[in-house]
């Protein structure tokens, strides 16, 4: 019956157009209080909760995201990519994954991502003969880079709700988030090949190393990261800070992307989003706390156990089920509202925390791209003037590559767990 009165509750709301985290904050009041379980109770844990340094990770990347989307460094990472990559039919489009890749890994968000390439790596593709739908296809695709390759804030979240290391995570992410670029790249040149795309001049050899010079700044946010973390030198949430501190100066000093003076603009900008999913964290805590105490995870494991489900058939109906939700929620509230319940299910049913944690972000990945909400259509739409229905046909190829790579992630979990076992054993 309480399933019921969520479910209605829920959707009820979303479809009247209610903001995730009020949506949340009040099905998990209504619940508490239909269960007789005390109000100050849950705000405490919240409270608790969020208490956390590891958490503090999460608004430090959002900041580190907004100063090198505003900083200039998308078309420093751009220019060194084509620079290596002239001379190769549909060029334009390999260097969309690559510089996507690349900039994924420096701001740890997908939408960020596919903003701000898509401001630069659009327009660029149709004034060089591209279709548009195919421009908007791939920079929306390989976008979707950034919820998966380290420091991604979806793996920051699913640590804290699964009380998983980040480090692990981080490193789990890393093969699958360069299985799905080689996809998306190797797709691009077949494509360029059947439909005669141009090809890029090719830059001489003191050019290319100059360009590749100037890019060496963009590079110092991962290798802060990468280095400081790995090396046992910082915390991740230290690590954030000197990612964020990093990517300041490298936008103010190297690339000028924004004077000084606008500092504090661009500052706002970036609490007013750490704020935004920050909301959602709190609500989601709460709800997740009611979901822990009524038992549902345990009945869940129970259900699974007398029917006879092996684990693959359990991973299945998990992916099914991530992808329809994928439809409707973004990142962040699927991730805080069905983790709460899957995470104490994984061992008993034989699933690594660690690899279901890639499983469930790539999902996440292709909810991004997935009709008829994903984020990445509205801001690629937004940005071109495109239809929705144009940036749907372009992604589609690259949502079929998204679903195959999902099954190789899902069976094959040797994929996600040899580099975070090579390290931490």
């Amino acid at each position: 019956m309480l399933t019921l009165l969520f479910l209605v509750l829920f959707f009820g709301l979303l479809a009247a157009g209610m903001p995730i985290f009020l949506v949340l904050g009040m099905c998990a009041g209504i619940l508490y209080i239909a269960t007789g379980q005390p109000l100050i109770g849950a705000a405490q844990m919240v409270i608790n909760k969020l208490n956390s340094t590891t958490l503090m990770a999460l608004p430090l990347f959002v900041m580190a995201a907004a100063f090198m989307r505003s900083g200039g460094v998308a078309k420093a990472l751009v220019d060194v990519a084509t620079a290596w990559l002239g001379g190769i039919r549909g060029s334009l489009g390999l260097v969309t994954v690559v510089a996507c890749t690349l900039f994924a890994a420096i701001c740890g968000s997908s939408v960020a991502t596919a903003l701000a390439m898509g401001t630069i790596l659009v327009p660029a593709m149709i004034e060089r003969g591209y279709p548009r739908s195919f421009a908007l296809g791939v920079v929306g695709a390989s976008g979707t880079i950034g919820i998966v390759v380290p420091p991604s804030l979806a793996l920051i979240l699913y640590g804290i709700v699964a009380e998983q290391s980040v480090p692990r995570l981080f490193l789990a992410g890393v093969l699958p988030g360069l299985l799905q670029a080689a996809a998306f790249a190797a797709w691009v040149l077949y494509d360029a090949r059947r439909r005669n795309f141009p090809v890029e001049p090719s830059l001489p050899m003191a050019e290319r190393l100059r360009v590749t010079a100037r890019a060496v700044p963009a590079l110092a946010v991962p290798l802060v990261v990468t280095v400081g973390i790995y090396g046992g030198v910082v915390t991740v949430t230290e690590a954030a800070a000197l990612s964020a501190a990093v990517a300041l100066l490298v936008s103010l000093i190297f690339y000028r992307g924004f004077h000084w003076t606008q500092t504090l603009k661009v500052i706002t900008d970036g609490i007013r989003s750490a704020a935004t999913i920050m909301l959602i964290v709190a609500t989601a805590l709460a709800f997740g706390h009611w979901m822990t105490e009524s038992g549902i995870p345990n009945q869940l494991v129970t259900f699974v156990v007398n029917h006879g489900f092996s684990t693959w058939q359990f991973l299945l109906i998990i992916n099914g089920l991530l992808l329809v939700l994928g439809c409707f929620l973004e990142v962040t509230a699927t991730l805080l509202l069905v983790l709460p319940i899957l995470a104490p299910a994984l061992k008993p049913l034989g699933v690594d925390p660690v690899h279901f944690s890639i499983i469930f972000t790539h999902n996440m990945e292709i909810g991004l791209v997935h009709p008829p909400v994903g984020l990445n259509l509205f801001v690629l739409a937004t940005i071109s003037s495109a239809p929705i229905g144009e940036v749907i046909r372009g992604i589609l190829p690259f949502l079929i590559l998204l679903l195959i790579v999902l099954g190789i992630i899902t069976y094959v979990p040797i994929l996600t767990l040899w580099l975070p076992n090579a390290v931490f054993g």
